[in-house]
């Protein structure tokens, strides 16, 4: 993929969470089966990244299993940050710290506020990344932001896995593209709830993920679908 349908994807995406910020925090909730088994995987670190916070759901959900520790929340979206910041207020066990920054850009890792984490959470955010090189490139910066006994959790969506995803997909001449501008897998989805927008998403499977942490040096410590009707809505890692 070149660098100028790598960009164009990147900015759909950024466009979309920042018209439609608000209707897709109202759609988030703390109470998915998947998400309570994040909770419980990262229960015992003292601190948290958690990449691509959107909301700050995650955060939220570990207040209200009572765990304590230091969580840090990026984001390249100012109005999710800003939506994040607001609810974050009410907290009472977890200590917030949440930071406008963009995966995308090189040494966005440089400007957080410690050197390494216990855990990194990796929620609904690789499959929006453009291109194996830059999937790979994340998951290795990610690698070297961990403690020595820490540990990457990582979820991807399976929107294949539902017909009402399925009838979501949009052609790419939507957005002025061509499917030889794609990598296989690659797909535009539409969104209406609060308002329309169109996303990039690449399907990680779990093939793909499997060898997405291998090339990162990554090991699967653990792997687990659930959520949606079939409870195979989402893919996740626990990669160490």
């Amino acid at each position: 993929m070149n660098q100028k349908t790598t960009n164009q994807l990147l900015r759909i995406n950024q466009t979309f969470y920042e018209a439609l910020a608000q209707p897709f925090a109202d759609s988030r909730s703390t109470r998915q089966p998947g998400l309570q088994r994040v909770v419980a995987c990262i229960n015992g670190a003292r601190s948290l990244l958690d990449v691509g916070c959107g909301n700050g759901r995650l955060a939220h959900a570990l207040d209200e299993a009572g765990l304590s520790m230091r969580y840090t929340g990026i984001d390249a979206s100012e109005t999710l940050l800003a939506i994040a910041i607001q609810s974050a207020a009410a907290l009472t066990t977890v200590q917030t710290t949440f930071l406008l920054l963009d995966i995308s850009k090189d040494n966005w890792e440089t400007s957080l506020p410690q050197p390494t984490y216990d855990a990194i959470a990796l929620l609904a955010v690789l499959h929006h990344i453009p291109g194996w090189d830059h999937r790979v490139a994340l998951l290795r910066t990610l690698r070297d932001l961990l403690s020595a006994d820490g540990f990457l959790v990582v979820s991807t969506w399976q929107f294949l896995n539902e017909e009402r995803l399925r009838r979501k997909i949009m052609p790419w001449a939507q957005v002025g593209l061509d499917d030889s501008d794609l990598e296989p897998g690659d797909y535009l989805l539409d969104w209406h709830r609060g308002g329309s927008g169109l996303r990039y998403c690449h399907l990680v499977d779990e093939a793909e993920l499997r060898a997405l942490a291998g090339a990162a040096g990554l090991a699967v410590a653990d792997l687990f679908y659930a959520d949606g009707a079939g409870q195979n809505l989402n893919l996740f890692a626990l990669l160490r």
